[in-house]
């Protein structure tokens, strides 16, 4: 019957097709007719569709289920043989029970059967999917029905579903293993062996209960009936109604065999075990299967609810399709027609295939396998065949001619075949055969060439898999695949293993990519085929596909340290902003070119080099001379067998044949990138962006190839070019500096290079820095020299050094001579030592009375501008430099009459008033001169000096390149002034040669600035030098050490640490100290705004310095050393040693009156392994301290300020010496005496202050919760889980629970009521460990909690559990608010209980446990979560000896809820 409808539905399907032949070739007003026609059909295959996948899905999860049911039976039957075998061998027992045990995991292998099944299954669901897209893409657009074979697709989706072509039986077979124990005793030893019969597999004894009423409808059938059928009788169930060409019909018959064999292994060739049915996997069944699967009553859901399902189902599914997927095998290629289709075997099956050539080759001997003149030959039928090695092969019949006949016929006697076109099964290839008539005996010609075929040999899978490279398409589509696409495959495959990855399938063929095996180092990549093709142009990408692995990348270079000069060798130059240099002081650059040269000028390692395939981003070794090699890396690909390449080590690309690279050892991925990215410092193009073509050359013939001196003076990005500044050595000159040759020949110009003629415009005017008071050593040390606390002039003064210490306005400004700062120091330490001894007077401070003010922690002479205010605050002139500031009474003391005076004078520019006609200065003038001048340092002229004040002055300051300017006529040039006309019969002539000769400067100054780009520089070069004793005069100099630092007190400090010396000093400072010093440094930044021009000095006698840091600011310093060009000198605010070049060292002191912020530590009782600091110690210091706030307790202040001071460091309450004894990079000394005690805490002032109200309620603690009544001994509830803390203890909730009421009211009403008004109460303050209170979930409600533990202080995280739920949460504190008092009295409604019965498995074979109860898996608590659905009864029990009560759980059947677990291995009996 089932045949009939098969035979009915295609010929109406021919109907159908034939009918919309011919309405196709109608007018176009019969396409909507026809096109509602194929979507109404398109529906109703769909819907068949549905429901076909749905069966298909049931066979498949049985299968699964079937498959893991015979594991576990086999596996437990097995685990017994093998313990009663092991408990006879008394010395070799646990050894040889764990190696056996150890063989089973792979027993899944052994049931090839139920493998082939499911392969088959999951075959006919990829189809079935496969249509069923191509369907709703025709579908959606209905255009693609003329570009897609229609009819096939609506075969596919409504080809019946036959249960019958599906071997269910097999999996109630066993895997035909048994063991067999078998000693043999010696005089001194024992052997022991397992062997394992692999006989004819037996009958499970135990069939799954889901799976019983299947079986016994499969066990009904004759044995072997769905199972054992040959390929050859059922070649005429295929499709009806087709034409069988040649590759049709193979395809028909070979691929469904072949595919499921790419996905799971073939069966083991036995004789006596279950073989594979050729015609089971490839027989599209016949007969149509009732909807036994589907819910009665369920309409039609169509594909997209059978997708649905489908997904789901396969989440429970068994493991074994997701192992077998995207598993790289090991391939040999045996025959290739094209890229895209070819043929492979299984490395794994050599074996196999060469037992079954033997047993067709014996075979092959015996008279059996000879025709008979009363044999046919039939189409499609299995015979054997020799093949090109001489050997009989198994092959399927494409086509026959019979002698007499013109065209192929289907069956033909043997005595009058002509030729045939045969099929090899296990090697791919198709042949074509011309039988030899022999007249007399035309039999025996026949037998010549082929063979009958034994019928058990037809069982075997055949060996060839017919596969495709994803994605790839001819290179020139229009000519297809050529001959050279398929000998290039041919030759890179060749005859060897290769690696085959599959992405799944497309009709009969396997969708893959090969990997050849790398020969070279270790760390090379596999050559993907795919690459390869595309790469030389024999194929395109149809879409690519990620490669499965990174690819080795070479270290960054390495970036020279900063003021440091190196020699370097410039390897490239692309401009003078991009070049590329190389350091010639490391050796190992030589010896790694001389490595490359002899590894890969080798003619015998030159094969294994070899590189067919580079892809973008690898490294490699490229050929760069005739036989010089340089590392590389790929960076581009043109094509035609070219690759871009950039040198690392030499920094510049080219293009290079594929033929002129390697392969790159690992041995040369040591050393990093060579090459080094830079650019010129401070130059700029002289044209906008670019640089020009004169400039290029030039810059390129001056460096490239050269040896240079270089120096790094600022920190850069890793993806920018490194700032240097090239220098020549010369041996008869001083060294040429690169930059200025260009700016000299003007192809550059400079950034800080003049803009106009007559100033730079960013001009910012600073002293040549003189040395402040540091002349000639004129005083005796025995002299006595009067202090005179106030300033006295002369009648004139005539280019006075000074410094700008305060700037009003042009006509009002404070300046300080330098001469005068080793009086204004002596002052300053007689104010120290007059103040801090007198105490705290109360005076009545009016106008213009001096006082000594404290300003900026530093006691200064001052002046009362007015009264005091009514908030004891009183504005005070700093007599010594000239501005205002507002000071608190206590912050004066009075001053006495012997230090009155004042350092500072007040000066106004002249010659010059204000612009515009007004009679004050305006604001920008004022602010330009702040801005500019504020801390600079210059030279006065006064012609006259009276006692008006302010003071006439001339001011000359210095710009950037150091040449001096006078500030009145900047001003006048920048508009902010304007020249004072003065009567001519007021002029004085005595003066009128030196206003000549100030203009004549002026305009002698003006030619050179306005040579462009550096007049400096020409004038360096066209006027003779100054005499060598002028240029190398030595001046001396001589500096203190600045004020020792202000010592922590004794006990616990949090101090900031800002280095760590090598010597193992800690270097710190207090909270006080960091706010000092962004004071001081905004004072430092005042006062040096530009380097000074660098004299030669005396360094021996220098200690106090100041020093330009690598961020070109300048700091406090001390010499500590002279190394020839460099200096070592400690920052004195930080403790950071550093050697730096002499040229940014200046002997001056910077803020002297300032202590040293930072405090030199040691670690008290803690010495270094060895009694010095290892570098990995110092290293692990500086990373766990730099800039890191830590508590420091201060155990003893030495008796010099200077020396360091004991402490202990403690890092979130861990003690830095424990940490360091902890990693071996120290010892606790245990000789060194104990810390003296730390004195008491100061007594405190008893203050009368009233606290009254101030303090907020205190929060009440309240006690614990309740907990609820007890059921009796063996009373039975119905509860729900409510939490599942471990399979055995979990939280119960009945409907008691619940009801139960207080004041008539609920839980549930309570915890609405307060969530209603939740903000009212009070945020919780007081955390102890079991505490109550309420904690907000993710819902926004709060419920009741209690404290289980604090697991973290920064940030606050709390651990509490929801007592009425049993669940964990980690919270913030702010998401806890104190709970109210009536709330305890309702009873906890989630009881933890232990549920008895069993207990964990005594030995795990899971790999995820519980991480807080390891005994238990992960896999049986989510088994356990499964079993606990619903409605459970319970019956409690009581034992005294535990406090929480156990219970029995049952399921709505009665059983217990455990015995899954028991049965699955999760748990064992308790």
């Amino acid at each position: 019957m089932n045949k009939m409808k098969r035979l009915d539905k295609s010929n109406n399907r021919k109907k159908q097709v034939q009918s919309s032949d011919i309405s196709g070739n109608t007018v176009d007003a019969m396409q909507p007719v026809n096109l509602e026609k194929s979507a109404k059909a398109m529906d109703e295959a769909l819907a068949t569709a549905a429901e076909h996948l749905a069966m298909l899905e049931d066979l498949h999860q049985t299968l699964n289920a079937g498959l893991a049911e015979q594991v576990k039976t086999e596996k437990a039957r097995l685990e017994m043989e093998i313990s009663q075998a092991a408990d006879r061998a008394i010395c070799a027992t646990q050894k040889w029970q764990n190696m056996q045990l150890s063989k089973l995991s792979g027993l899944d292998a052994h049931f090839t059967s139920t493998h082939a099944e499911l392969c088959k299954v999951k075959a006919r669901m990829d189809v079935l999917d496969n249509a069923v897209q191509k369907a709703k893409n025709v579908q959606s657009v209905p255009l693609l029905k003329h570009y897609s074979d229609l009819d096939k697709i609506l075969e596919t989706l409504q080809a019946p579903i036959d249960k019958e072509s599906f071997n269910m039986k097999c999996i109630t077979m066993g895997c035909g293993m048994s063991v067999m124990f078998k000693s043999k005793w010696g005089n001194q030893s024992v052997d022991l062996f397992l062997k394992m019969n692999t006989g004819k597999p037996n009958s499970l004894s135990v069939v799954p209960p889901c799976l019983q009423q299947q079986s016994s409808e499969l066990a009904q059938q004759p044995p072997g009936q769905a199972h054992v059928q040959s390929l050859a009788s059922s070649h005429g169930h295929h499709s009806h109604g087709k034409a069988k060409s040649p590759l049709r019909s193979t395809n028909q018959r070979m691929s469904p065999s072949r595919s499921p064999a790419s996905r799971c292994r073939s069966p083991t060739p036995t004789r006596g075990g279950s073989c594979y049915n050729s015609k089971a996997s490839s027989q599209v069944g016949a007969v149509e299967t009732q909807n036994q699967h589907v819910p009665a009553g369920a309409p039609p859901t169509g594909p997209e609810l059978a997708k649905d399902k489908r997904r789901s189902r396969r989440r429970g599914s068994s493991h074994l399709s997701e192992q077998t997927k995207n598993v790289a095998q090991k391939v040999v290629v045996t025959h290739v027609v094209n890229p895209t289709h070819f043929y492979v075997r299984y490395a794994a099956k050599k074996q196999e295939s060469d037992i079954l050539s033997k047993e067709i080759n014996t075979f092959c001997t015996l008279d059996a396998s000879c025709f008979s003149t009363a044999d046919n030959v039939r189409n499609g039928s299995i015979l054997l065949a020799k093949g090109k090695e001489g050997l009989w092969c198994r092959t399927s019949v494409l086509s026959l001619f019979q002698n007499g006949h013109d065209g192929s016929v289907e069956i033909c006697p043997v005595d009058q075949l002509g030729h045939v076109r045969i099929f090899f099964i296990d090697y791919g290839y198709t042949k074509s055969l011309a039988i030899e008539r022999d007249v007399s005996n035309a039999v025996s010609s026949v037998n010549n060439h082929l063979r009958k075929i034994n019928p058990e040999l037809v069982r075997f899978a055949p060996q060839a898999v017919r596969c495709s490279l994803k994605g790839l398409v001819p290179y020139d589509l229009s000519k297809g695949w050529s001959k050279r696409a398929q000998r290039a495959f041919c030759e890179v495959v060749g005859s060897a293993v290769v690696g085959m990855s599959s992405f799944g399938q497309d009709r009969d063929s396997l969708l893959v990519d090969l990997s050849k095996d790398p020969v070279g180092p270790p760390n090379d990549i596999p050559i993907s085929i795919r690459d390869y093709l595309v790469f030389i142009e024999m194929a395109k990408f149809y879409y690519p596909v990620k490669p499965s692995r990174r690819l080795l990348k070479y270290y960054s270079s390495v970036v020279p340290r900063i003021n440091v000069e190196h020699n370097a060798v410039v390897t490239h130059v692309n401009s003078p902003d991009d070049f590329y240099i190389q350091l010639s002081d490391n050796m190992e650059s030589l010896l790694l070119k001389a490595k490359l040269q002899e590894c890969y000028n080798d003619k015998n390692a030159e094969e294994s080099l070899l590189l067919y395939c580079p892809v973008i981003g690898q490294a490699c070794v490229a050929r760069f001379d005739e036989n010089m090699w340089y590392r590389a890396e790929v960076i581009g690909n043109p094509g035609y067998r070219k690759v871009d390449v950039f040198y690392i080590d030499l920094g510049f690309m080219t293009t290079v044949l594929v033929s002129d690279l390697r392969k790159m050892k690992d041995e040369f991925f040591y050393l990093p990138a060579l090459a080094i990215q830079c650019c010129l410092l401070d130059v700029l193009p002289l044209a906008g962006e670019t640089w020009s073509d004169a400039c290029v050359k030039r810059f390129t013939s001056l460096t490239h190839g050269k040896l240079f001196t270089i120096t790094v003076t600022v920190k850069s990005s890793k993806k920018t070019p490194l700032p240097v500044k090239l220098l020549e050595s010369s041996p008869t000159d001083s060294p040429t500096n690169i930059a200025e040759v260009l700016i000299q020949e003007q192809l550059v110009c400079s950034k800080t290079g003049f803009k106009t003629n007559m100033v730079s415009d960013d001009a910012v005017w600073d002293s040549p820095l003189e040395l402040n008071g540091l002349g000639p050593l004129e005083l005796n040390a025995g002299a006595v020299v009067e202090f005179q606390p106030r300033l006295n002039l002369p009648g004139s003064l005539k280019e006075a050094k000074v410094r700008v210490s305060h700037i009003n306005s042009p006509s009002s400004f404070y300046v300080q001579f330098v001469n005068d700062d080793s009086r204004f120091k002596r002052l300053n330490e007689l104010l120290k030592k007059e103040c801090e001894l007198v105490k705290l007077q109360d005076v009545v401070w009016k106008s213009n009375m001096f006082c000594a003010a404290r300003a900026n922690q530093i006691w200064e002479r001052g002046l009362i501008c007015s009264d005091v205010s009514s908030d004891d605050t009183a504005e005070v002139m700093r007599c010594d430099h000239g501005n205002k500031v507002k000071l608190h009474v206590s912050n004066l003391q009075p001053l006495p009459a012997s230090l009155e005076g004042s350092f500072a004078l007040e000066c106004s520019l002249t010659d010059i008033k204000p612009a515009g006609g007004q009679p004050t200065w305006t604001a920008t003038a004022c602010d330009f001169m702040h801005c500019n001048l504020s801390g600079a340092s210059g030279l006065i002229t006064v012609q006259e000096l009276t006692d008006e004040r302010p003071v006439a002055v001339t001011l000359m300051c210095t710009n950037k390149t150091g040449e001096f300017v006078n500030v009145s006529d900047y001003l006048a040039y920048e508009g902010l002034a304007l020249r004072e006309r003065k009567p001519v019969e007021l002029s004085v002539p005595p003066e009128k040669p030196n206003e000549t000769s100030c203009d004549a400067n002026i305009q002698a100054e003006t030619p050179t600035q306005a040579a462009p780009p550096l007049p400096a520089y020409i004038s360096k070069l066209h006027f003779p030098r100054p005499a060598p004793r002028t240029i190398k005069a030595v001046e001396k100099v001589q500096t203190d050490l600045y004020k020792t630092p202000e010592l922590p007190q004794l006990g616990h400090n949090r101090m900031t640490i800002s280095a760590v010396s090598e010597d193992g000093l800690i270097y710190a400072r207090t909270d006080t100290a960091e706010c000092h010093l962004e004071n001081l440094k905004k004072m430092i930044h005042q006062r040096m705004k530009t380097q000074p021009n660098q004299k030669l000095y005396t360094w021996k006698t220098v200690k106090g310095c100041a020093v330009i840091g690598p961020d070109m600011l300048w700091y406090r310093g001390q010499l500590l050393e002279v190394l020839g060009g460099h200096v070592k000198v400690q920052y004195v605010d930080y403790g950071l040693v550093e050697n730096i070049p002499v040229v940014h060292v200046y002997p001056r002191l910077l803020c002297e009156d300032i202590p040293q912020l930072c405090v030199a530590c040691q670690l008290h009782a803690t010495n270094p392994i060895g009694s010095i600091w290892h570098q990995d110690a110092i290293k692990l210091l500086d990373e766990m301290l730099s800039d890191r706030l830590v508590d420091v307790n201060v155990l003893m202040l030495p008796t010099d300020p200077r020396q360091p001071v004991t402490v202990e460091i403690f890092l979130d309450g861990l003690s830095l010496s424990t940490i360091l004894c902890h990693h071996k990079h120290a010892l606790f000394d245990q000789t060194t005496p104990p810390a003296p005690p730390l004195p008491p805490a100061p007594i405190l002032d008893i203050w009368d202050i009233d606290t009254e109200g101030l303090l907020g309620p205190r929060e009440v603690m309240l006690g614990p919760f309740t907990k609820p009544d007890l059921p009796e001994v063996g009373e039975q509830l119905n509860v729900r889980v409510r939490h599942l803390q471990t399979p055995n203890e979990v939280f119960l909730f009945w409907e008691d629970m619940a009801h139960e009421t207080v004041d008539g009211e609920t839980l549930q009403e309570c915890m609405t009521r307060i969530n209603a008004d939740v903000l009212s109460l009070l945020p919780l303050t007081s955390f102890p460990l079991g505490g109550p209170c309420l904690a907000e979930y993710s819902d926004g409600n709060y419920y009741r909690a209690k404290i289980m533990d604090i697991i973290s202080a920064e940030p606050v995280r709390i651990l509490i559990q929801h007592v009425d739920f049993g669940s964990n949460d980690t919270v913030p504190s702010n998401l806890l608010r104190q709970m109210p008092a009536e709330l305890l009295r309702f009873p906890l409604q989630a009881l933890k209980v232990r549920v008895a019965g069993f207990k964990a498995p005594s030995i795990q074979t899971e790999g995820q446990v519980l991480p807080y109860c390891p005994e238990w898996s992960v896999k049986a608590t989510q088994a356990m979560i499964d079993l606990l659905h619903g409605d459970i009864l319970a019956e409690f029990q009581y034992d005294d000896t535990s406090t929480e009560p156990s219970v029995l759980l049952f399921n709505q059947e009665g059983l217990a809820v455990f015995l899954p677990l028991l049965a699955s291995g999760l748990a064992q009996l308790d």
